[in-house]
């Protein structure tokens, strides 16, 4: 399998960490050693915590130690690659553009020297890897953004950014799932709840998917936000 090494991180967690670099290669590697754990049902272990090109395990120490545990990670390791595997779900996010800061979708199209129509087509024309959930809970970093909207992070953030804002900081573009201060670019607005504690997987997201963006009418919105937000997956 791919290459990585394990360090200890105090006495109740480890890190596999790949090669440094953010990219689908990295991330197929994150999921698959993942995946692979999951389904090991090893006896200690609490929690796997994906990121761009680490995977932290938490375990417990009284059921299972450092040692035992990485011996145990490094036989997964040697297990044939099973490419299909690693594919995560195809997510489909309806949102209103323009909304509900119709100056930041400006700014974003006056920064690359486009229209606002055609930063709206280049953003749904993507298809954007789930790098990993952090920030908020179920707040996914979404990479692979066309580089023709890249676009600095605002210089001076908002203090309450609207749960469901579609935002773009840099590189990357994102989803707000609660109301929180922020300084990315809001370009839209889905009424898709990414983050709900009454359901029995709170966190829609899930490091590894693949999320696609379309855009919806005003009618449209709000038809789905009456219906409570959700997504069929």
């Amino acid at each position: 399998m791919y290459e990585f090494v394990i360090k200890p991180c105090g006495d109740a967690a480890l890190l596999i960490q790949f090669e440094q670099k953010i990219e689908p290669r990295i991330l197929a590697e994150v999921t698959e050693i993942s995946r692979r754990i999951d389904e090991a049902h090893i006896p200690g272990v609490l929690d796997r915590i994906p990121a761009y090109a680490t995977l932290m395990i938490i375990y417990d120490p009284d059921r299972i130690s450092f040692e035992r545990l990485q011996k145990r990670i490094r036989d997964l390791q040697e297990l044939p690659v099973q490419t299909e595997s690693a594919a995560g779900r195809e997510v489909h996010i309806p949102v209103l553009y323009g909304s509900p800061y119709p100056e930041d979708l400006k700014h974003v199209a006056m920064h690359a020297g486009l229209s606002e129509e055609e930063v709206i087509g280049i953003h749904t024309a993507g298809a954007y890897p789930v790098y990993m959930i952090g920030f908020l809970p179920g707040f996914p970093y979404l990479g692979n953004l066309d580089s023709r909207i890249h676009t600095p992070r605002r210089t001076r953030p908002r203090t309450a950014i609207r749960a469901g804002s579609v935002g773009i900081g840099g590189k990357q573009t994102g989803i707000y799932p609660l109301t929180s201060p922020g300084g990315w670019h809001i370009i839209g607005l889905t009424p898709v709840r990414l983050y709900d504690p009454s359901r029995s997987e709170p966190v829609l997201l899930r490091s590894g998917d693949t999320v696609h963006f379309h855009a919806v009418s005003q009618a449209e919105f709000e038809s789905i936000e009456k219906s409570g937000g959700a997504l069929c997956i």
